[in-house]
């Protein structure tokens, strides 16, 4: 493949039972239908976006209603049937486990056997799970585990704490708030200082994260902003739904520059969504080195594994 083939860090999977059973119960991903998903429809997908690999994972709402063992029974299903996929196309497809967040036990035990038994790429964790931001005391455990194994760790907003804007559908601006929340709360907490050896992947260019870098750095490390700034540095970020001509400057402008990553969000942004964002991206005036390095090489360097593939 040539360089010009990516690596999509921000795509989802929606596996059958698990899409029919948030639809059972009535709910959205963030005021979005639950949308279908295949293998075969994901392949066209990227065939049409040059992707050439794609690390899937579940979406919010995630697996946790309010019953432990529901929620265990329910991440161990989605992760068996990612891990079954990524499988069965070892050239297309990796996978970020899904966790059970706020039940931190059986996080833990989820993530056990899916990085030793399904061999999962990390894990993705929602930004909040019932007003409970990544970073709280509780999750110490599960953050020191993921830092003994140097795990990759996909950030994606969730529903915000409280009422819901009458008119604004949460993934318009409250995605990008959760995010920048679930940032700040990371460095604020002291959680990534003390686990030095994970990769943690911010959805949608990090929310405002770019844009407030400095006005968080102050509210974080107000005796040392430029160690408060170095600790946001240290997130990825990817560009789904964030490649607009107001968007991207602002990220490339702040984040290291083999901090980015390609993502597309589908299916849960629309092909035609997906598809003007993406016009956007390969409109924006980049040198070759930063095209490849979003594309794969960023990526490459997160999970070796994929980086012989991409050049097939």
């Amino acid at each position: 493949m040539t360089a010009t083939y990516r690596i999509d860090t921000h795509t989802h999977i929606v596996p059958p039972d698990y899409g029919a059973w948030l639809r059972r119960r009535g709910v959205e991903a963030g005021g979005l239908p639950i949308p279908e998903w295949s293998v075969d429809a994901a392949l066209d997908v990227m065939d049409e976006r040059k992707v050439r690999t794609s690390i899937v994972s579940v979406s919010t709402p995630g697996v946790h209603f309010g019953d432990d063992r529901e929620a265990r029974d329910m991440a161990r299903a989605v992760n068996e049937y990612a891990g079954n996929v990524a499988h069965n196309h070892p050239d297309r497809f990796g996978f970020f486990a899904t966790l059970t967040l706020p039940d931190v036990e059986g996080a833990l035990a989820e993530l056990a056997y899916a990085f030793d038994t399904l061999e999962a790429d990390g894990v993705v964790l929602l930004a909040n799970t019932r007003g409970e931001y990544l970073g709280a005391p509780d999750h110490a455990p599960l953050f020191d585990e993921l830092n003994r194994r140097s795990a990759v760790v996909f950030v994606h907003p969730a529903q915000l704490p409280g009422p819901v804007a009458p008119g604004i559908p949460p993934y318009a601006v409250d995605f990008l708030l959760d995010t920048t929340r679930a940032a700040t709360r990371l460095v604020q907490s002291g959680t990534m200082q003390r686990c030095p050896n994970i990769k943690v992947i911010l959805s949608h260019a990090g929310g405002f994260v770019p844009y407030a870098a400095h006005r968080i750095a102050v509210t974080t490390s107000p005796t040392d902003v430029g160690g408060g700034l170095a600790q946001l540095k240290r997130f990825y970020y990817d560009v789904a739904l964030s490649s607009s001509p107001a968007a991207l400057p602002s990220l490339l402008a702040f984040a290291a520059p083999d901090h980015i990553l390609f993502g597309s969000d589908w299916p849960h942004a629309p092909k035609q969504v997906g598809g003007l964002f993406e016009s956007m991206y390969e409109s924006f005036l980049l040198s070759e080195a930063q095209r490849v390095s979003i594309d794969r090489g960023a990526a490459e360097r997160l999970f070796p594994g994929f980086a012989a593939v991409s050049d097939r």
